[in-house]
C-alpha cells in the first residue's frame, strides 16, 4: 500500500458522528482487516530499510482508522479539551506554532512540539528520546499532568463507555487496553508521510546525469523514467537560489549533513548545539534520560522535510525564523563544555545565508488529507 494515498486517512465514509452501524460495516469488509505492506513515497523510499515498529504492529486500515479517530478526539484528555492534534496539528505541520506545546487548563510545557509525520522511520521519540517506539510515545502525554491530563485506567474505562470505540478494539484487539490505544494512534502516525518535494524530484533527476544519453535513448524503460523524471521536475522546480543553497547543505560549506541525513534528513542523533545552555538552569535533555555526561545540553536531531511549516525552531521553540536557524549555525552555537564538535562558525555570506533557507523550503511536500471530525458518537 503506497503510503499518502488520501483513502488511508479520510476517514469511514460518511459524514458526521460515527455510529455503531456505520462501524459494523465498516469492521465487515475483510479488506479493512489485512496486514498492509507499506511503500514510500519518492525520497522517503531510500528509507525502506529504516521502517520502524511494524514486526509488533502490523498496519491494517481498521487499526489506522481507530487510531486516526484517537488522534483528534479530545475525550482522551481529563477535561475532554485536548487531543494529539492540539499540538500535533495537520494545518500547522503536525506540529503547533507556539513556542512550547499546551496543555489542560492552558498549562505550557518546557519543550516545543516535535511533527508527528514520518515517524515511520523513526524509533525512539521526543526530543530527548525517553519514549523508545512510537507506541510509548503515543499515550504517553495522556498522564502526563501539564499536556492531557488524565491516566492510562481512566481514558480506558472513559473509551469503554463509548459503544463505537469499545466495538473497534474488541475487533481489532480482542479487548480495549491502553497497549491497544497506543498501537492504533501509532498505527495511524506512521502512515502520515510527506509526499515528494522539489528537492526530492531534482534528486531523482540528478541520478540520471551519470549516464550516457544514447544508453537512456536505447532503453525504453529508462527512458520513459527519465522523461518522467523531466516532467517531475519541470512542474516543481528547484530554484535557482534553492539549487545553490543545495550545495551549500550537502557539503562542507555548511556541514548540515553532519546530522541532517539520509532520507528523512534526520540522523535520528542526538547532539547539543548550544540552545537554552547560557540560561541558569538549562534543559539537559538527552542527559535526563541516560545519565551520560556527553549527552547535557543534546537533543534529537529534527527532519528538515516539511521545516517550513514547523516554525518556531528548536527544542524550546525560541527561533522564530529559518533565517534565523541559519544565523545560529553561521555564529558556531553557544559554546558551552557539551557542544557538539560538529557545531563550529561557517562564514556564510548573505547570500548563501538566503540560499540555505530557499533549499529548506524546498524540502517541503504534502501531507496526506485527513479526516478530522468524523469522530465516535457518545452512545
Amino acid at each position: 500500500m503506497a503510503l499518502g494515498e488520501p483513502a488511508l486517512t479520510a476517514g469511514v465514509p460518511g459524514s458526521g458522528a460515527l455510529t455503531l452501524e456505520q462501524i459494523d460495516e465498516w469492521l465487515a469488509h475483510p479488506k479493512n482487516s489485512l496486514v498492509l505492506e507499506p511503500v514510500l513515497p519518492l525520497g522517503l523510499s531510500q528509507g525502506a530499510g529504516q521502517i520502524q515498529g511494524l514486526e509488533r504492529n502490523p498496519l491494517t486500515r481498521a487499526k489506522i482508522e481507530l487510531g486516526r479517530q484517537l488522534y483528534f478526539d479530545t475525550r482522551l484528555s481529563a477535561d475532554s479539551t485536548v487531543s494529539c492534534a492540539s499540538c500535533h496539528n495537520p494545518t500547522e505541520g503536525y506540529s503547533a506554532h507556539t513556542k512550547t506545546g499546551v496543555g489542560i487548563r492552558g498549562q505550557l510545557g518546557n519543550r516545543h512540539s516535535p511533527v508527528s509525520f514520518n515517524r515511520i522511520l523513526s524509533g525512539a521519540q521526543f526530543w530527548d528520546g525517553r519514549a523508545d517506539s512510537l507506541e510509548a510515545q503515543a499515550v504517553g502525554p495522556i498522564a502526563n499532568p501539564i499536556e492531557m491530563g488524565f491516566t492510562h485506567e481512566g481514558v480506558v474505562k472513559r473509551l469503554q463507555d463509548i459503544p463505537v470505540y469499545k466495538r473497534q478494539f474488541d475487533a481489532i484487539f480482542g479487548s480495549l487496553t491502553i497497549d491497544g490505544i497506543a498501537q492504533a494512534i501509532a498505527a495511524f502516525e506512521r502512515v502520515l508521510v510527506t509526499a515528494p518535494s522539489p528537492y526530492d524530484f531534482n534528486e531523482q533527476l540528478r541520478s540520471f546525469a551519470a549516464l550516457d544519453a544514447d544508453d537512456i535513448a536505447e532503453d525504453p524503460e529508462l527512458s520513459a523514467r527519465f522523461a518522467a523524471a523531466q516532467a517531475s521536475v519541470a512542474a516543481q522546480p528547484l530554484s535557482a537560489d534553492a539549487l545553490r543553497g543545495r550545495e551549500i547543505f550537502f557539503t562542507a560549506k555548511g556541514n548540515c549533513t553532519a546530522c541532517h541525513v539520509g532520507a528523512n534528513l534526520a540522523d535520528e542523533r542526538y547532539h547539543n548545539i548550544g540552545i537554552g545552555m547560557d540560561k541558569p538552569a538549562a534543559d539537559l535533555g538527552r542527559f535526563t534520560v541516560t545519565q551520560d555526561a556527553l549527552d547535557k545540553g543534546a537533543f534529537k536531531t529534527p527532519t528538515v522535510r516539511n521545516v517550513a511549516l514547523t516554525a518556531p525552531y528548536m527544542h524550546d521553540g525560541s527561533i522564530a525564523t529559518l533565517e534565523e536557524v541559519v544565523e545560529w549555525y553561521d555564529k558556531g552555537g553557544h559554546l558551552n563544555p557539551n557542544l557538539s564538535d560538529k557545531i563550529r562558525p561557517l562564514k556564510l555570506t548573505p547570500e548563501e545565508k538566503s540560499d540555505l533557507v530557499a533549499f529548506m523550503k524546498a524540502c517541503t511536500g504534502q501531507t496526506p488529507s485527513v479526516a478530522v471530525d468524523r469522530l465516535p458518537t457518545d452512545n
